[in-house]
């Protein structure tokens, strides 16, 4: 998770995010875990529509 692409980062991001669509509790569960691990684009794609 330590990418410095930024395409990649956004992948990432965008691929929680449509995952968060069908299981929002393991996406929100999973992003608080890796926090630190995650990037910043990748956080706020992956919890864009969620309620953090």
């Amino acid at each position: 998770m330590h990418e410095r692409e930024f395409f990649i980062r956004k992948a990432i991001g965008w691929a929680l995010r449509d995952y968060a669509r069908t299981d929002p509790d393991a996406v929100v569960a999973f992003v608080t875990e890796h926090r630190d691990g995650l990037s910043g684009l990748s956080y706020r794609e992956a919890t864009k529509h969620l309620d953090l």
